[in-house]
């Protein structure tokens, strides 16, 4: 059976131009960069331009290029850096519908005695930059807003958020694993930090990472062991990793034309086509600021699993939210946030497209999902109830 991916907020395939690239350092050039024989120290520089391809596409100096393991990692690295480089300064301010990366790290604080700000999201999963203004005190050490939510595509006004931080002299991190490679972005304009980005949302790899750590700004290293990345991230380089996410940052920076006009175009056909065709529908988060490639959709009256587990019977892949949180019976923190009603929460699944979604995987969607809706709610127990079931928190 043919797969029809459209979870690609969870995780893309490696563009075959990115394996293609990776291919030489795991077959035959599988030295070790930091050995002084010729045969390891060569692939050094494959190292560089990797950095110099990856800043290239973020508008930064190659210098302000940190290589991780992951974004969770890069997530880490930037808040226990800003915390442990201002020790006499002991608030974080975030928002409640942060990845894990951040939220489990905010915790993490609070337990260590850190007070910890989370903004509010309205019904649309926006913010309120007026709470963000109000919530900023002379003991803050560091502002972690994302870029753009992975679960309704919500786009955070990043700019304007680094206006207010700024202003106050404080430091900025943003989680952008959802927005590289989807939106444009220059960090000559964009006054962050710090900047967390994941290979394998771009048709990279899994296992390999960046931060963008703004020149000048305080850092404490968060693995630590050899030199490597200029004593700034210890352990032996992920070669085959770092050219991979080299090659794949390059057609990134290239294919953001097509994300906003090939791909939005096809995510907004698969919205209305379902909407159209399906009752008791709601789309998640701000129709208009979201990400070109993400919808997120709530079915009244049936859990979203069924759903997903009846459109895998026709290969087609999709999410209840972010893969990070899967397996838990709840409602997912960000559907929560905004309020979505109980009957509608437990119903929402996430589509999320890439450069590689053709216009014949979107008519297969189309085709089978009213079906799968239909047949899940003629079973539901719950159908023509009230929003207010018993025990919702929502």
């Amino acid at each position: 059976m043919k797969v029809i991916y459209l979870d690609n907020n969870a995780t893309t395939c490696v563009a075959p131009e990115v394996l293609e690239a990776m291919l030489p350092f795991l077959r035959d050039s599988y030295g070790n960069a930091s050995s002084m024989h010729g045969f390891g120290g060569q692939v050094g520089k494959f190292i560089a331009e990797a950095r110099e391809r990856t800043a290239e596409a973020l508008g930064c100096s190659p210098e302000e290029i940190i290589f991780t393991s992951c974004g969770t990692e890069s997530d880490n690295t930037a808040i226990f850096s800003t915390v442990r480089s201002q020790p006499e300064k002991r608030h974080v301010v975030t928002t409640r519908v942060e990845h894990p990366a951040v939220l489990n790290v905010a915790s993490h604080l609070e337990i260590a005695g850190y007070e910890v700000t989370h903004l509010k999201v309205d019904e649309l999963g926006r913010l309120d930059l007026q709470e963000l203004e109000d919530s900023l005190r002379p003991d803050t050490a560091l502002v972690s807003i994302m870029h753009a939510n992975n679960e309704n595509g919500v786009i955070f006004p990043l700019e304007r958020i680094a206006e207010i931080v700024k202003s106050r002299g404080i430091l900025l991190h943003t989680d952008a694993v959802q927005t590289v490679g989807k939106l444009s972005i220059d960090l000559q304009k964009l006054a962050v930090d710090f900047l967390a980005l994941s290979a394998h949302k771009v048709h990279g790899p899994k296992g390999m990472g960046a931060l963008y750590v703004r020149r000048g700004v305080p850092f404490r290293p968060f693995m630590l062991g050899g030199h490597q990345e200029k004593g700034r991230r210890a352990g032996t380089e992920n070669v085959a990793g770092i050219v991979a996410l080299g090659k794949a940052m390059e057609m990134a920076a290239t294919g953001i034309v097509e994300e906003n006009s090939r791909v939005r175009a096809l995510r907004d056909r698969l919205e209305q086509g379902i909407m159209a065709a399906v009752s008791d529908v709601r789309r998640n988060g701000d129709p208009e600021n979201r990400l070109p490639n993400t919808t997120s959709l709530a079915f009244k009256y049936i859990e979203g699993e069924s759903i997903l587990l009846m459109l895998d019977q026709y290969g087609i892949c999709a999410s209840s939210g972010s893969a990070c949180t899967s397996g838990s019976l709840e409602p997912s923190h960000v559907l929560r946030a905004m309020g979505v009603p109980f009957t509608f929460a437990h119903g929402s699944i996430r589509f999320s497209l890439s450069r590689y979604t053709t216009d014949e995987e979107i008519d297969l969607v189309l085709r089978e999902l009213p079906g799968i809706v239909s047949r899940l709610r003629a079973m539901s127990p719950f159908t023509g109830k009230d929003d207010a079931a018993p025990g919702c928190a929502c």
